[in-house]
């Protein structure tokens, strides 16, 4: 809305600082929008959390020792990814650009997947014994979503069925393909043909594009990337604070190369993809930064408030979003290697129950229950995984120079 705002009071001859134009600016900004409504609007958010009594469930069936540990978050409100996603919209409604393509589907995805976890922990909240939505049911339209963001991102034909006038245009990119001393020979390509590529830290070019046939492939790939990061955050999200910190770790390294790609000088002196539009993924992925930090401040231990399937299912999409529509899915991997981790306990926790007789690998899953288990303290798992997450970042950081 800014924009638009700056485009009229420019073309009604007004002087507007051109400081709001960069996305820089709109980075911090967004940042800090969604960290004071966060922190602002929490005491009475939280309060009428308590009166609604959206209690945290605890699972005790087949790991019954969790009782005990987390007796005292029963009555702990859920559904606080309500404020967060609250805060994020509001961000981008004010910092963002609103005839990007990239601003649209983030917006949605934070509508859907927002809309998925809140009748999840609905469900739960009205239905005393309920487990919500059956899994099948919300892999269903997990599924749907990405589907539907990969057919935008590689199929021409209905990106540009979803273009109107100067809205919500296809970006686009631009790669070397040739160096000729002393210049460089670049080449412009379409969404669709640089959703192809895939890169992976510490290595300039494309591992593999997958053209022709193959483009099925990348279909599958997309789906298999976005619904399998808002379901790892989601795993993730069991200690108070876990899962937030553990965002605003991924985010910040996704939203920096976001940025970067958004520069076509900076994004040639790096050797990294340069993307058109791609900084208004940054100025969301900070959005979500600030709404995250701010909730920190009610989600810390003792937590005051949990964000529930509501929070964590979207946010694990949009980061899984941004990383697809930035073309760093391996780089996610990365940074997000405690969401990965979590995940994969899981797997192999259900895998070997049902393929061993029963037997388990972990004492508990996901693994910061088995940690816990093992007497570490729950604020001890946290800032351990905190810590791992930050050298993660770091080494998705240093990618950048060292390719």
């Amino acid at each position: 809305m800014l924009l638009i705002l700056i485009n009229f009071f420019t073309q009604m001859g007004m002087k507007v600082p051109a400081a709001f134009g960069y996305s820089s600016m709109r980075m911090m900004m967004a940042a800090l929008t969604s960290l004071l409504l966060t922190i602002f609007l929490g005491p009475r958010f939280i309060k009428k959390l308590y009166e609604m009594k959206v209690g945290q469930s605890i699972r005790v069936e087949d790991c019954p020792m969790l009782a005990q540990l987390h007796e005292k978050k029963k009555d702990t409100p859920s559904m606080g990814g309500i404020l967060i996603l609250f805060s994020m919209v509001i961000s981008l409604v004010l910092w963002m650009d609103l005839t990007s393509s990239f601003t649209l589907i983030l917006l949605v995805t934070t509508l859907w997947l927002g809309c998925i976890g809140g009748w999840d922990d609905y469900l739960k909240m009205k239905y005393k014994n309920s487990k919500g939505l059956r899994p099948r049911n919300k892999m269903f339209f997990q599924i749907l979503l990405a589907a539907l963001i990969g057919l935008y991102a590689l199929s021409p034909q209905v990106a540009e069925k979803i273009h109107v006038g100067k809205w919500f245009s296809p970006p686009q990119a631009k790669a070397e393909i040739q160096k000729i001393k002393p210049t460089v020979v670049a080449t412009s390509l379409d969404m669709s043909e640089y959703a192809q590529r895939y890169y992976i830290p510490f290595y300039k070019d494309p591992i593999v594009v997958l053209s022709g046939s193959l483009v099925l492939a990348a279909f599958f790939i997309t789906i298999f990337v976005i619904t399998g990061s808002s379901n790892a955050v989601n795993l993730t999200d069991g200690l108070d604070g876990l899962a937030a910190g553990c965002i605003v770790l991924a985010s910040l390294v996704l939203g920096l190369f976001a940025f970067l790609s958004n520069n076509l000088e900076i994004s040639k002196y790096l050797n990294i993809l340069y993307i058109e539009g791609s900084g208004e993924v940054a100025i969301y992925l900070f959005a979500m930064i600030g709404a995250c930090l701010g909730f920190l401040w009610y989600n810390g231990y003792p937590a005051q408030v949990f964000m529930g399937d509501t929070g964590s299912l979207a946010m694990g999409g949009i980061i899984g979003v941004s990383a697809v529509l930035l073309r760093r899915e391996v780089l996610l991997a990365v940074v997000g290697g405690i969401f990965v981790a979590e995940a994969l306990s899981v797997i192999l926790q259900v895998a070997s129950f049902k393929l061993r007789d029963k037997k388990r690998v972990f004492l508990c899953a996901p693994l910061h229950h088995h940690f816990e288990y093992k007497g570490w303290p729950e604020t001890k798992v946290v800032v351990r995984f905190w810590i791992i997450g930050l050298i993660l970042a770091v080494i998705g950081v240093i990618s950048l120079k060292l390719q």
